[in-house]
Protein backbone atom coordinates (compact mmCIF):
# COMPACT_ATOMS: atom_id res chain seq x y z
CA UNK A 1 0.00 0.00 0.00
CA UNK A 2 1.72 3.40 -0.70
CA UNK A 3 1.76 5.88 1.51
CA UNK A 4 0.44 8.85 2.04
CA UNK A 5 3.38 12.13 1.63
CA UNK A 6 2.23 13.92 4.65
CA UNK A 7 4.67 16.76 4.19
CA UNK A 8 3.48 20.33 3.52
CA UNK A 9 4.08 21.74 -0.12
CA UNK A 10 6.02 25.13 -0.03
CA UNK A 11 5.27 27.84 -2.09
CA UNK A 12 8.15 30.19 -2.64
CA UNK A 13 6.51 33.04 -5.22
CA UNK A 14 3.25 34.37 -5.51
CA UNK A 15 3.48 32.65 -9.70
CA UNK A 16 3.91 29.39 -8.24
CA UNK A 17 1.10 29.74 -5.68
CA UNK A 18 -1.40 31.13 -8.34
CA UNK A 19 -0.46 28.84 -10.79
CA UNK A 20 -1.56 25.87 -8.32
CA UNK A 21 -4.88 27.89 -7.71
CA UNK A 22 -5.54 27.54 -11.43
CA UNK A 23 -5.35 31.68 -11.62
CA UNK A 24 -2.72 33.82 -14.30
CA UNK A 25 0.03 35.17 -12.94
CA UNK A 26 0.43 38.08 -10.75
CA UNK A 27 0.23 41.54 -12.28
CA UNK A 28 2.96 42.89 -9.82
CA UNK A 29 5.62 40.04 -8.62
CA UNK A 30 5.34 40.97 -5.07
CA UNK A 31 1.66 41.33 -4.55
CA UNK A 32 -1.44 39.91 -5.75
CA UNK A 33 -5.22 40.28 -4.70
CA UNK A 34 -7.88 37.49 -5.82
CA UNK A 35 -11.22 38.45 -5.34
CA UNK A 36 -13.30 35.24 -5.57
CA UNK A 37 -16.61 37.37 -4.23
CA UNK A 38 -17.00 40.29 -7.40
CA UNK A 39 -15.20 38.37 -10.32
CA UNK A 40 -16.44 34.87 -11.52
CA UNK A 41 -13.10 33.01 -11.49
CA UNK A 42 -12.91 28.90 -10.49
CA UNK A 43 -9.97 28.74 -7.61
CA UNK A 44 -8.36 25.41 -7.23
CA UNK A 45 -8.26 24.65 -3.10
CA UNK A 46 -4.86 23.02 -2.26
CA UNK A 47 -5.13 19.73 -0.60
CA UNK A 48 -2.45 19.64 1.37
CA UNK A 49 -1.13 21.08 3.95
CA UNK A 50 1.33 24.35 2.34
CA UNK A 51 3.57 26.76 3.66
CA UNK A 52 3.67 30.30 1.80
CA UNK A 53 6.85 32.38 1.71
CA UNK A 54 4.75 35.30 2.23
CA UNK A 55 1.67 36.86 4.14
CA UNK A 56 -1.84 36.00 3.64
CA UNK A 57 -5.02 37.78 4.28
CA UNK A 58 -8.33 36.26 3.71
CA UNK A 59 -11.77 37.25 4.06
CA UNK A 60 -14.69 35.09 3.79
CA UNK A 61 -18.57 35.57 4.11
CA UNK A 62 -18.92 31.93 4.15
CA UNK A 63 -17.08 28.97 6.27
CA UNK A 64 -19.29 26.42 6.47
CA UNK A 65 -19.00 24.32 9.41
CA UNK A 66 -18.88 23.93 12.76
CA UNK A 67 -15.34 24.71 13.77
CA UNK A 68 -13.72 24.33 17.92
CA UNK A 69 -12.92 27.47 19.28
CA UNK A 70 -10.94 26.79 22.40
CA UNK A 71 -13.40 24.19 24.51
CA UNK A 72 -16.17 25.28 22.58
CA UNK A 73 -18.02 25.02 19.17
CA UNK A 74 -18.82 28.03 17.03
CA UNK A 75 -20.19 27.89 13.91
CA UNK A 76 -18.78 29.86 11.49
CA UNK A 77 -21.31 30.70 8.69
CA UNK A 78 -21.54 34.24 9.12
CA UNK A 79 -17.58 34.39 7.89
CA UNK A 80 -14.68 36.01 8.67
CA UNK A 81 -11.35 36.62 8.11
CA UNK A 82 -7.84 34.88 8.76
CA UNK A 83 -4.03 35.52 8.35
CA UNK A 84 -1.11 33.97 7.93
CA UNK A 85 2.89 34.63 7.98
CA UNK A 86 5.80 33.49 6.15
CA UNK A 87 6.73 30.09 6.45
CA UNK A 88 3.33 29.21 8.54
CA UNK A 89 1.90 25.57 7.83
CA UNK A 90 -1.58 26.22 6.66
CA UNK A 91 -4.58 23.21 6.47
CA UNK A 92 -7.07 23.29 4.37
CA UNK A 93 -10.27 24.15 6.39
CA UNK A 94 -12.98 20.87 5.90
CA UNK A 95 -16.58 22.21 5.12
CA UNK A 96 -19.25 20.47 6.57
CA UNK A 97 -21.20 20.19 3.68
CA UNK A 98 -18.90 18.81 0.79
CA UNK A 99 -21.07 19.64 -2.13
CA UNK A 100 -20.82 23.31 -1.54
CA UNK A 101 -17.09 23.11 -0.58
CA UNK A 102 -15.97 24.25 -4.37
CA UNK A 103 -18.54 26.95 -4.07
CA UNK A 104 -17.40 28.93 -0.78
CA UNK A 105 -13.82 28.37 -1.38
CA UNK A 106 -14.44 30.66 -4.63
CA UNK A 107 -16.13 33.44 -2.02
CA UNK A 108 -13.18 34.67 -0.58
CA UNK A 109 -10.98 37.75 -1.16
CA UNK A 110 -7.46 36.38 -0.37
CA UNK A 111 -4.82 39.12 -0.41
CA UNK A 112 -0.80 37.84 -0.46
CA UNK A 113 2.31 40.00 0.22
CA UNK A 114 5.75 39.14 -0.19
CA UNK A 115 7.85 40.28 2.54
CA UNK A 116 10.21 42.27 0.13
CA UNK A 117 6.89 44.57 -1.41
CA UNK A 118 7.30 46.18 2.95
CA UNK A 119 10.30 46.62 2.68
CA UNK A 120 11.55 50.28 3.51
CA UNK A 121 8.31 50.77 4.92
CA UNK A 122 7.40 51.10 9.02
CA UNK A 123 5.15 48.19 8.47
CA UNK A 124 7.83 46.19 7.26
CA UNK A 125 8.60 46.15 11.19
CA UNK A 126 4.81 46.82 13.02
CA UNK A 127 3.23 43.59 10.42
CA UNK A 128 5.16 40.93 13.09
CA UNK A 129 4.30 42.78 15.91
CA UNK A 130 0.49 41.47 14.98
CA UNK A 131 -0.26 38.35 16.71
CA UNK A 132 -3.31 37.65 15.15
CA UNK A 133 -0.36 36.43 12.40
CA UNK A 134 -0.11 33.38 14.58
CA UNK A 135 -3.63 32.70 15.24
CA UNK A 136 -5.00 29.33 14.41
CA UNK A 137 -8.12 28.92 12.18
CA UNK A 138 -10.42 28.28 14.96
CA UNK A 139 -9.62 31.79 16.40
CA UNK A 140 -10.75 33.37 13.32
CA UNK A 141 -12.01 37.12 13.31
CA UNK A 142 -15.66 37.18 12.74
CA UNK A 143 -16.84 40.33 11.40
CA UNK A 144 -20.18 42.59 11.93
CA UNK A 145 -21.89 43.58 9.01
CA UNK A 146 -20.63 47.12 9.34
CA UNK A 147 -17.14 45.67 10.03
CA UNK A 148 -17.45 43.68 6.68
CA UNK A 149 -18.35 46.55 4.81
CA UNK A 150 -15.23 48.42 5.89
CA UNK A 151 -12.57 45.68 5.46
CA UNK A 152 -14.09 45.05 1.65
CA UNK A 153 -14.17 48.29 1.16
CA UNK A 154 -10.01 48.39 2.02
CA UNK A 155 -9.82 45.46 -0.44
CA UNK A 156 -11.17 47.16 -2.89
CA UNK A 157 -9.37 50.16 -2.80
CA UNK A 158 -6.18 47.83 -3.12
CA UNK A 159 -7.77 45.80 -5.89
CA UNK A 160 -7.99 48.74 -7.51
CA UNK A 161 -4.61 50.76 -7.02
CA UNK A 162 -3.07 46.95 -8.23
CA UNK A 163 -4.80 47.19 -11.44
CA UNK A 164 -4.59 50.27 -12.21
CA UNK A 165 -1.09 52.01 -14.06
CA UNK A 166 1.48 51.10 -11.66
CA UNK A 167 3.19 54.40 -11.03
CA UNK A 168 5.81 56.15 -8.62
CA UNK A 169 2.92 56.41 -5.71
CA UNK A 170 1.50 53.35 -6.14
CA UNK A 171 3.32 51.36 -3.63
CA UNK A 172 2.87 54.23 -0.90
CA UNK A 173 -0.54 53.77 -1.68
CA UNK A 174 -1.30 50.10 -1.58
CA UNK A 175 0.97 50.06 1.86
CA UNK A 176 -0.65 52.47 3.14
CA UNK A 177 -4.02 50.82 2.51
CA UNK A 178 -2.42 47.49 4.09
CA UNK A 179 -1.23 49.40 6.97
CA UNK A 180 -5.17 49.98 7.44
CA UNK A 181 -6.53 46.94 6.80
CA UNK A 182 -4.53 45.54 9.89
CA UNK A 183 -5.17 48.30 12.13
CA UNK A 184 -9.07 47.73 11.22
CA UNK A 185 -8.48 43.48 12.80
CA UNK A 186 -6.49 44.52 15.35
CA UNK A 187 -9.67 46.79 16.68
CA UNK A 188 -11.89 44.11 15.72
CA UNK A 189 -10.08 41.81 17.65
CA UNK A 190 -10.35 43.81 20.59
CA UNK A 191 -13.71 44.14 20.17
CA UNK A 192 -14.42 40.24 19.68
CA UNK A 193 -13.08 39.79 23.18
CA UNK A 194 -15.41 41.72 24.69
CA UNK A 195 -18.29 40.41 22.55
CA UNK A 196 -17.08 36.84 23.10
CA UNK A 197 -17.15 38.04 26.73
CA UNK A 198 -18.49 34.83 28.10
CA UNK A 199 -16.48 32.54 26.70
CA UNK A 200 -13.44 34.50 27.42
CA UNK A 201 -14.70 34.46 31.08
CA UNK A 202 -14.69 31.02 30.89
CA UNK A 203 -11.17 30.67 29.89
CA UNK A 204 -10.15 33.04 31.84
CA UNK A 205 -10.92 30.97 35.16
CA UNK A 206 -9.91 27.91 33.07
CA UNK A 207 -6.65 29.23 32.94
CA UNK A 208 -6.60 29.97 36.66
CA UNK A 209 -7.81 26.27 37.23
CA UNK A 210 -5.20 24.81 34.95
CA UNK A 211 -2.29 26.91 37.08
CA UNK A 212 -3.85 25.78 40.85
CA UNK A 213 -3.81 22.07 39.56
CA UNK A 214 -0.40 22.65 38.09
CA UNK A 215 1.07 23.11 41.17
CA UNK A 216 -1.37 21.29 43.75
CA UNK A 217 -0.23 17.87 41.68
CA UNK A 218 3.57 19.14 41.62
CA UNK A 219 4.48 19.17 38.08
CA UNK A 220 7.02 21.99 38.59
CA UNK A 221 9.07 19.27 40.68
CA UNK A 222 8.67 17.17 37.09
CA UNK A 223 8.81 19.75 34.56
CA UNK A 224 9.54 22.81 35.79
CA UNK A 225 8.08 26.49 35.47
CA UNK A 226 4.36 26.06 33.77
CA UNK A 227 5.00 27.75 30.14
CA UNK A 228 2.69 29.63 28.10
CA UNK A 229 2.67 26.96 25.54
CA UNK A 230 1.60 24.78 28.35
CA UNK A 231 -1.39 26.71 29.11
CA UNK A 232 -2.58 26.85 25.86
CA UNK A 233 -2.56 23.53 24.76
CA UNK A 234 -4.17 22.62 27.45
CA UNK A 235 -6.86 24.95 26.20
CA UNK A 236 -6.31 24.47 22.68
CA UNK A 237 -5.54 28.06 21.82
CA UNK A 238 -2.60 29.32 20.14
CA UNK A 239 -0.62 31.18 22.75
CA UNK A 240 -0.62 34.60 21.18
CA UNK A 241 -4.27 33.96 21.36
CA UNK A 242 -3.92 32.67 24.83
CA UNK A 243 -1.86 36.62 25.40
CA UNK A 244 -4.27 38.95 23.69
CA UNK A 245 -7.20 37.32 25.18
CA UNK A 246 -5.55 37.84 29.18
CA UNK A 247 -4.66 41.18 27.98
CA UNK A 248 -7.59 42.44 27.40
CA UNK A 249 -9.59 41.37 30.63
CA UNK A 250 -6.58 41.48 33.18
CA UNK A 251 -4.14 44.21 31.55
CA UNK A 252 -1.69 40.90 31.84
CA UNK A 253 -0.28 38.42 29.19
CA UNK A 254 -0.16 35.09 29.58
CA UNK A 255 3.65 34.98 30.86
CA UNK A 256 2.65 37.72 33.47
CA UNK A 257 -0.37 35.71 34.58
CA UNK A 258 2.14 32.94 35.26
CA UNK A 259 4.44 35.13 37.42
CA UNK A 260 1.79 36.20 39.28
CA UNK A 261 0.88 32.69 40.68
CA UNK A 262 4.18 31.84 40.76
CA UNK A 263 4.21 34.98 43.24
CA UNK A 264 1.10 34.33 45.16
CA UNK A 265 2.16 30.30 45.82
CA UNK A 266 5.38 32.06 46.72
CA UNK A 267 4.38 34.26 49.02
CA UNK A 268 2.12 30.91 51.02
CA UNK A 269 5.13 29.02 51.76
CA UNK A 270 7.33 32.27 52.84
CA UNK A 271 4.49 32.74 55.22
CA UNK A 272 3.27 29.50 56.39
CA UNK A 273 6.25 27.16 56.03
CA UNK A 274 9.43 27.12 57.22
CA UNK A 275 11.14 26.00 54.08
CA UNK A 276 14.24 27.38 52.97
CA UNK A 277 14.02 30.34 49.86
CA UNK A 278 15.81 27.38 47.75
CA UNK A 279 13.35 24.70 48.72
CA UNK A 280 10.66 26.57 47.91
CA UNK A 281 12.29 28.02 44.21
CA UNK A 282 12.51 24.47 43.27
CA UNK A 283 9.04 23.33 44.67
CA UNK A 284 7.64 25.87 42.24
CA UNK A 285 9.93 25.01 39.42
CA UNK A 286 13.20 27.14 39.53
CA UNK A 287 16.41 25.56 38.51
CA UNK A 288 18.46 28.48 40.65
CA UNK A 289 17.17 29.92 43.27
CA UNK A 290 18.60 33.19 42.03
CA UNK A 291 15.96 33.03 39.42
CA UNK A 292 13.45 32.99 41.71
CA UNK A 293 14.56 36.07 44.26
CA UNK A 294 15.45 37.99 41.11
CA UNK A 295 11.90 37.48 39.92
CA UNK A 296 9.89 37.92 43.28
CA UNK A 297 11.90 41.36 44.38
CA UNK A 298 10.85 42.13 40.87
CA UNK A 299 7.19 41.86 41.61
CA UNK A 300 7.00 42.91 45.56
CA UNK A 301 10.07 44.97 45.93
CA UNK A 302 11.04 42.40 48.68
CA UNK A 303 13.36 39.85 48.16
CA UNK A 304 12.00 36.67 49.43
CA UNK A 305 14.10 36.93 52.86
CA UNK A 306 12.96 40.16 53.03
CA UNK A 307 9.34 39.19 52.95
CA UNK A 308 9.31 36.60 55.29
CA UNK A 309 10.88 38.50 58.24
CA UNK A 310 8.29 41.06 57.70
CA UNK A 311 5.93 38.23 59.45
CA UNK A 312 8.19 37.74 62.11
Amino acid sequence: MKKNNSRPRQFKSLSEALHTLGLPGPKHPLITLINGIDNSIEVKTPTQNHILNFYKISFRPRMGGTIRYGQTHFDFNEGGMLFAAPNQIIGHLKEQNSTNENQDNNLQITLLIDPDFLLNYPLSKKIKQYNYFSYAVNEALHLSDKEKEIILSVFRIIEDELDSRIDEFSQDVVVSQIDLLLNYANRFYKRQFLTRKEVNITMLQNVDEILEAYFNEQKPLEIGLPSVNYLANCLHITPGYLSDMLRSFTGLNAQQHIHNKLIEKAKLRLSNTELSVGEIAFQLGFEYPQSFSKLFKSKTNFSPKEFRQSFN
